[in-house]
């Protein structure tokens, strides 16, 4: 039987996209399902790495919190993008990956019956969390249009109640590529300050933003810096999935539980992934720049093979979404269409917001142009459309 702390958690969907294209040994599946990327990391970083695998210091449980140098590396990252000082040795926890500090934080700051407002659509991997830590999701919704995503300030407004412990927003946001302007943050840390709520930023993908859109960073703004946990990694700006090394940035008065809940959960991190974050963090040439550039040709070359069709436009992230129910297709139908028919692997949005099953997820983070080139006539031979 299972669990009463499951019941309501029906995975992600990516896994078994993954699962069943893999299945298929087929190299010209697009893999369009999850969230990979085929450009390399920092080189410094890799270097790091590999020296790490010799190095003692790195084969070790010690220090819990993680290693100095990367605390000291992400407090200087948070001066630079917020303009807002934090101690590392107080105010900075290494995590396992990004996920694992959301959970960390929920699981913190949470009592059960707690309510956590996310934006609809976002990644399924956050509501299951807060489940997890005993939360009740509530959704304010991003709407679509000629503009791309917008925050529907209303839906918002009426998200918040009672019983609303935290806001979780991710920004460029997964899968809709939704990046908040300046007046919807503030709406946003109105609401926090409105409610004594909490603001769990989750920054994975904070610069990589679309056609010179600026990264806000929401502890900068007024009253928000005693408000607000960031969680960031290196998985996506700086490429490195494989690693597992993220990090939680917040103020002393919550740090200390958070601190407690990593203890008492994952324990520590990669050891020897943290000097290859930290020269990520540190070097003066960290490709970000030229990735961003990279995924934004895709993003367009996409745009432009697939302007016929329902596409929402995303200003940031890795994946755009396309609305199969205006097509007369229901996701998960469309998504078996395209890995059957036309080598397509693509992920249904069911369970990741209650507006988001309408729609199946393209990613374009791990193939280039060359391999997208005939991405419109592959859907029409799926869809018939």
């Amino acid at each position: 039987m299972t669990v009463s702390r499951l019941k309501d958690i029906p995975g992600i969907g990516v896994d078994k996209m993954g699962d069943a294209a893999d299945a298929e040994h087929n190299r010209n599946i697009l893999r369009l399902e999850n969230l990979d990327t085929d450009l390399r990391p920092p080189a410094e970083a890799i270097a790091r790495t590999h020296a790490a695998i010799d190095d003692d210091d790195a084969n070790s449980y010690l220090p819990f919190v993680g290693q100095a140098a990367l605390r000291e590396a992400v407090a200087a990252r948070m001066r630079q993008s917020a303009g807002v000082r934090y101690d590392p040795h107080t105010e900075c926890i290494v995590s396992a990956g990004g996920l694992a500090g959301v959970l960390n934080v929920l699981l913190s700051i949470l009592e059960p019956g707690d309510e956590v407002v996310l934006t609809d659509p976002t990644y399924a991997g956050l509501i299951n969390r807060v489940r997890l830590a005993g939360g009740t999701p509530k959704f304010a919704r991003l709407v679509p249009g000629i503009d791309g995503w917008r925050l529907d300030l209303d839906s918002l407004a009426q998200a918040v109640g009672p019983r609303t412990r935290a806001l979780l927003v991710m920004s460029p946001s997964m899968p809709s590529g939704f990046v908040a302007t300046a007046r919807e943050w503030e709406a946003i840390a109105a609401q926090c300050r409105r409610a004594d709520a909490w603001l769990v930023y989750d920054a994975a993908m904070e610069r990589i933003v679309f056609d010179g859109r600026p990264a806000i960073q929401p502890a900068s703004l007024p009253e928000m810096r005693e408000r607000t946990i960031t969680v960031g990694s290196v998985s996506k700006e700086f490429r490195m999935i494989g690693w597992r090394v993220g990090w939680i940035v917040g103020p002393a008065s919550i740090m200390a539980d958070v601190r407690l809940t990593s203890l008492s959960n994952v324990v520590c991190q990669v050891g020897i992934g943290m000097p290859g974050a930290t020269a990520a963090l540190t070097s003066n040439d960290d490709g970000v720049a030229r990735a961003v550039a990279e995924w934004q040709a895709r993003r367009d070359w996409l745009l432009a093979a697939l302007r016929d069709l329902p596409v929402i436009r995303p200003d940031g992230g890795w994946s755009l979404l396309i609305d199969t129910e205006r097509l007369r297709l229901a996701s998960d139908e469309a998504s078996r269409l395209l890995l059957a028919k036309a080598d397509v692997a693509a992920t249904p949005m069911k369970g990741w917001g209650p507006q988001a099953g309408r729609y199946v997820r393209f990613v374009f983070a791990n193939e280039p142009v060359a391999r997208l080139a005939d991405i419109r006539a592959r859907v029409r031979v799926a869809w018939g459309v």
